[in-house]
């Protein structure tokens, strides 16, 4: 693929990926009751925090942040409509919330892999892809103070990783063969969302608590045993 169609590719998809991520960290924003300046700032982390955390991790300049002033004006457009919605509006986007996430998620993971590859081995394709998907919504949950969804949620990451592995290897690398891996990454997404896809996990805080019912029921039973027995004697 040239250069040219290289950079229409991937600005198509850092705009996908910027809209639907901007307007999804300012619904967070004014569902904790943020005012305006919450909803922008946490739109525009969730829009670009895991371009920057990519870009510390594969050594490419924060400040290049600055130079993409048209995905910085599409993201406040994107912001400022969402703040001006009607509030039914806002209802069925949060009804539609994991299709939208699941876009953003799509798009910056593979603009994250084409970002990355050719110019680092394929692990580091790999990590960029991923953390491009989710670093924005890992910062967005934090700062709204939600446990990020990423880590608790149905299978998100391994998404990203996966597309991110598809880049690398050159497995797709024409405008078509990348918007069929936008639509895969989109649907298998949406597919873990329906099927409660889960990787697996392990509740300390269950087995503990169920720990401490045990013991507390053994020591029930011997002191109903030694009650017991003291009025036997």
């Amino acid at each position: 693929m040239n250069w040219h169609v290289d950079m229409d590719v991937f600005t198509i998809f850092s705009i996908i990926g910027t809209i639907a991520f901007a307007v999804s960290g300012a619904i967070v924003a004014m569902e904790e009751e943020y005012d305006i300046l919450g909803v922008y700032v946490l739109g525009l982390v969730t829009a670009f925090g895991g371009g920057v955390i990519r870009n510390l991790l594969i050594g490419v300049p924060v400040t290049t942040l600055w130079t993409q002033g048209m995905l910085l004006k599409t993201a406040v457009v994107a912001m400022t409509i969402a703040f001006i919605l009607p509030v039914r509006w806002i209802q069925h986007w949060r009804r539609s919330e994991a299709f939208f996430d699941a876009i953003g998620l799509s798009a910056f993971a593979i603009q994250g892999a084409l970002y990355a590859t050719g110019k680092h081995p394929l692990s580091a394709v790999i990590v960029a892809a991923m953390l491009t998907g989710i670093g924005g919504g890992m910062i967005r949950d934090v700062l709204a103070g939600r446990k990020p969804l990423v880590l608790r949620d149905e299978i998100y990451a391994v998404w990203a990783m996966l597309a991110g592995a598809a880049v690398g290897l050159g497995w797709f690398e024409t405008p078509i063969e990348l918007l069929a891996l936008f639509i895969v990454v989109v649907a298998f997404r949406m597919m873990s969302v329906h099927y409660k896809w889960r990787l697996p996990r392990r509740s300390l805080k269950y087995a503990l608590a169920q720990s401490v019912h045990q013991d507390e029921h053994q020591q029930a039973l011997a002191a109903d045993q030694a009650a017991k027995k003291g009025d036997r004697l």
